[in-house]
């Protein structure tokens, strides 16, 4: 069995998108969700110490009990749950990839953005 992780943002609509993208572009069986309203938000501002305690120990599991191949974040169009403009999104994706770095050094996040038209993007 093969696994990959992601931070996704709770709303349905970006749910099979990234999920396909990642089993394509990593051929893995699976994708763990870890599943947030607005995570990126949630993991950039940590304000929310319990929530993103839990985030961080749901990725632990995933890694160390189903030797992910690696873990995306992911932020998106329409975001009810982190309603800002794209290049805020775009700036709060780094931030959440810098706390996931310090946290997992071994890791490299991979960023990803959702388009209105439920498109997945690599963002650099």
């Amino acid at each position: 069995m093969s696994f990959y992780t992601v931070i996704n943002c709770m709303d349905g609509r970006v749910q099979l998108p990234v999920i396909n993208y990642l089993i394509k572009r990593f051929q893995v069986q699976y994708v763990d969700s870890i599943t947030e309203p607005g995570p990126i938000r949630i993991l950039s501002e940590d304000n929310d110490k319990e929530t993103v305690a839990s985030i961080l120990k749901r990725l632990q599991i995933s890694i160390e009990r189903h030797n992910s191949k690696g873990v995306a974040i992911v932020g998106h169009y329409d975001c009810a749950g982190n309603p800002v403009a794209k290049d805020e999104q775009l700036k709060q994706l780094r931030k959440a990839r810098s706390i996931l770095k310090q946290n997992f050094p071994d890791l490299e996040p991979l960023m990803l953005w959702v388009d209105k038209n439920w498109q997945v993007h690599q963002v650099t």
